[in-house]
């Protein structure tokens, strides 16, 4: 008598399902047919796969507003120009200079031997940098990179209104 292909599986959502195991070898069905009872079936996976994607796409969108808002404020209070760039960059530019000029401060002024004239310098060396790509290019840059970053900022990173970039 051969080895069952087909067996009917329990799942733990309480569905019931026939699977077909001949495409596994013989003495690795039963185990297999075990695992899969341990598990939700193949619909109800999905349905809650389906649910969490959007609610980690609701969360993303929630998070995405807060750190929007955050450097909005921040722009606003330190005087922080408009960035330039493409409709679709503009909030991503805003939210990654933010985040790298607070990394900066936490690094040179917060840990580091900074006083606020040298912090001061730095801000205004920021606000020359106007192309909300240079700053997503800079994304992952650590805080204490800042300095070296703006040295080397072009010309056509900072926010000349030339119409022909």
């Amino acid at each position: 008598m051969a080895i069952r292909t087909h067996w009917t599986v329990e799942h733990a959502c309480s569905h019931q399902v026939v699977h077909d195991l001949s495409g596994r070898p013989a003495d690795q069905r039963a185990g297999f047919a075990r695992w899969l009872a341990g598990r939700d079936c193949t619909d109800c996976w999905k349905a809650a796969r389906d649910s969490n994607t959007e609610s980690k796409e609701a969360w993303l969108a929630a998070k995405r507003a807060e750190e929007q808002q955050a450097a909005t404020d921040w722009a606003e209070q330190f005087d922080m120009p408009p960035l330039e760039g493409p409709e679709r960059a503009l909030d991503w530019g805003e939210r990654c200079r933010h985040q790298l000029m607070t990394a900066a401060h936490n690094a040179l002024v917060m840990e580091g031997s900074w006083g606020e004239a040298d912090w001061a310098e730095l801000e205004e060396k920021a606000r020359k940098v106007g192309r909300a790509g240079w700053w997503i290019d800079q994304r992952d840059a650590e805080g204490s990179d800042l300095v070296e970053l703006l040295d080397a900022a072009t010309e056509q990173d900072q926010g000349t209104e030339n119409p022909f970039r």
